[in-house]
């Protein structure tokens, strides 16, 4: 069982890159949980999800010590980061935060989710670099699911779908580097 919170602002595909890791899951026929919480704002408040993969069953959805988080702003990643579990992992937007933790018991994944999304494409994809670089970090869903997922998300859409799968690829490369 693997418990994730992602964590940003408003606007930032928080919610929808939960939404893909949870689908993910249940393409692979595991048991998920999704749960999201946001201000009242649509763009720039808060927002943050819970999501929970296991290949047993759930008995809460509430995930209030994360085994990772993902954190696509620095408030976000300085609010949860002192909840994450010793031993597990922050992967945090470099291009728009700082990586300091305060913590030696947790791998912090530094990844600049903004630039490599603009290479990509689009900044809007910096989720899906984030979600990339988890998948490579835990493995907890395939690649391939989250794949899957865009091209459900975005049919009818080719040229979306496209900057999404390369800012994916792109959260994957940078994960693996670090992870060396």
């Amino acid at each position: 069982m693997i418990r994730i919170l992602l964590a940003g602002q408003g606007g930032q595909g928080v919610l929808s890159a939960g939404k893909f890791l949870a689908e993910s899951g249940l393409h692979e026929g595991k048991e998920v949980s999704y749960l999201p919480a946001y201000g009242p704002e649509m763009r720039g408040g808060t927002a943050n999800c819970s999501v929970i993969v296991s290949e047993t069953p759930i008995a809460s959805p509430l995930c209030t010590v994360p085994d990772v988080l993902i954190a696509l702003n620095g408030p976000s990643f300085h609010k949860f980061a002192p909840r994450v579990r010793s031993g597990g992992i922050i992967i945090v937007n470099g291009s728009v935060s700082d990586a300091y933790a305060g913590r030696d018991d947790v791998t912090v994944v530094d990844i600049p989710a903004n630039d490599l999304a603009m290479e990509a494409g689009n900044i809007r994809a910096a989720n899906m670099v984030a979600t990339g670089a988890f998948c490579a970090m835990t493995g907890a869903v395939k690649e391939q699911s989250i794949i899957n997922c865009l091209n459900e998300k975005f049919v009818g859409k080719p040229a979306v779908c496209d900057i999404n799968a390369r800012a994916f690829r792109a959260g994957i490369e940078a994960a693996k580097k670090q992870k060396k």
